[in-house]
């Protein structure tokens, strides 16, 4: 493999993984707000609210953080597919 190739490789190794660490840097701080934020800190305020009859900040407590975390698993698969796909690293199904 020639010189130019190897360092064009490298370069695209490097940007898919910015890229990954990007999108992971993005759903760990989401995770943090609706887990942690609403979840522990804002509970009483967002306890004023209601949904599906239970108030806002138990439901993000108990329920609303673990949907959340699971949604946030989908989306990080769907978008490292894309990611897969842009970078030449897809499996091709």
């Amino acid at each position: 493999m020639s010189n130019k190739s190897s360092e064009k490789s490298t370069e695209n190794s490097r940007q898919y993984w910015q890229a990954n660490l990007r999108l992971m840097y993005v759903l760990l701080a989401i995770w943090f707000i609706v887990s942690f934020v609403c979840g522990i800190l804002i509970v009483d305020y967002l306890d004023q609210f209601r949904f599906f009859g239970f108030k806002l900040g138990f439901w993000f407590s108990h329920q609303g953080s673990i949907l959340f975390f699971i949604l946030l698993i989908f989306i990080y698969t769907w978008r490292m597919n894309l990611l897969d796909k842009r970078y030449g690293v897809d499996e091709g199904e």
